[in-house]
């Protein structure tokens, strides 16, 4: 029998035993080395620690400088990410950029606004409750996303603002032989604000090389009155070009819902382990101009497996009269999640703050 590794965690193989290390950054442990944790002499709490000393919740947290790159950690592989967890106040979650370095790259395969990356694109503190990721009271990030890498992790936050920022977080992990078959894991964000007039938003493009797409979050402001969700998403892949190999049916059947997400007259959130569309921000009739919506789909169970490149889109269409589609002009933005074999493509740049702001 081949030894367990300890990565592909679940119940049927929590009981388990292997020879994986289990470590964790944080501020109070840097480096994640054993024995290490509680050591810190300053930091963020030494005022309330003052009268405590050494151990007592020194340094809980650390303060990302404007206009800086701060690494919350460096580890050395091979090894896992398992589950990260941070939190910050929501005005900075569209101007901190969470980023992922693997191995030697130079350029990250992860780069998403901290709060798209956690499912809260519009700066509003909003729960989510599935399996790779969990926002809880009052505004704790959690990811379960699996993060496989054999030479080194670095994971970093670029805060795009002058002004300084307290993030809180913790990174666990376990060191640990990573099999030749596990791909590296990917984030993008892109944004379309306004999309142009018969035209589609484009989720990714420029994906090149064997691998699976494993979810979509959208943060998708309308702009106009009336449903705004008819439009499709299309998936094209390995030489696809002119038309898609999958085709969607509707936005919100994309989502796992129905009918316009109408119950009594209302749009219903809901928020499952694949699925979501978990936040409805309404106008409120003075400064809250347009709605707001935060929906997920992860391909957990039906990963989108590709093996040369990968491009999606997805429509925005509402009804103008007479039973005909209106193409829309709304405010959207997406980010995409999926697993491959590096090297990865170049990504675009990040616009800059302003382009970021929810406005």
């Amino acid at each position: 029998m081949i030894p367990f590794n300890g990565i592909g965690m679940g119940i049927g193989s929590l009981s388990r035993l292997s020879n994986a290390q289990t470590r964790s950054i944080s501020p109070e442990n840097f480096t994640g080395e054993k024995g290490k944790g509680a050591m810190a002499t300053e930091g963020t709490g030494s005022g309330p620690s003052r009268d405590l000393g050494q151990g007592w919740k020194v340094s809980p947290s650390v303060l990302v400088e404007g206009n800086t790159e701060f690494t919350m950690g460096e580890i050395t592989g091979p090894g896992m990410i398992q589950h990260i967890w941070l939190t910050c106040a929501p005005e900075v979650w569209r101007s901190l950029i969470f980023t992922v370095y693997w191995d030697d790259e130079t350029e990250p395969s992860v780069q998403v606004p901290v709060g798209d990356f956690f499912c809260n694109g519009w700066c509003e503190r909003t729960n989510v409750n599935s399996l790779p990721i969990a926002v809880n009271p009052a505004g704790g990030f959690n990811s379960y996303w699996e993060m496989p890498f054999r030479k080194k992790a670095r994971v970093t936050m670029k805060n795009l603002s002058h002004e300084n920022a307290v993030l809180y977080y913790q990174i666990d992990y376990t060191l640990t032989e990573i099999p030749e078959d596990l791909a590296y894991f990917h984030a993008q964000w892109r944004r379309s604000n306004p999309l142009p007039y018969k035209e589609v938003h484009t989720i990714i493009d420029g994906i090149e090389g064997k691998g699976h797409y494993v979810g979509t979050y959208l943060a998708w402001q309308a702009n106009s009155n009336n449903w705004f969700g008819e439009g499709e998403i299309k998936f094209y892949m390995d030489g696809d070009r002119e038309y898609p190999t999958i085709a969607g049916t509707g936005t919100e059947d994309y989502f796992g819902g129905a009918w316009n997400w109408d119950m009594n007259n209302q749009y219903t959130t809901y928020s499952t382990a694949f699925l979501g569309m978990h936040q409805v921000i309404k106008p409120d009739g003075l400064y809250r101009a347009n709605q707001r919506f935060g929906m997920y789909r992860w391909h957990i169970m039906d990963p989108i497996r590709f093996e040369e490149d990968l491009k999606v889109t997805i429509q925005a269409l509402g009804w103008r009269s007479h039973g005909r589609y209106l193409p829309l002009k709304d405010d959207i933005a997406s980010v995409a999640f999926w697993y491959q074999a590096e090297p990865h493509g170049s990504y675009p740049p990040l616009p800059s703050k302003d382009d970021l702001e929810v406005i």
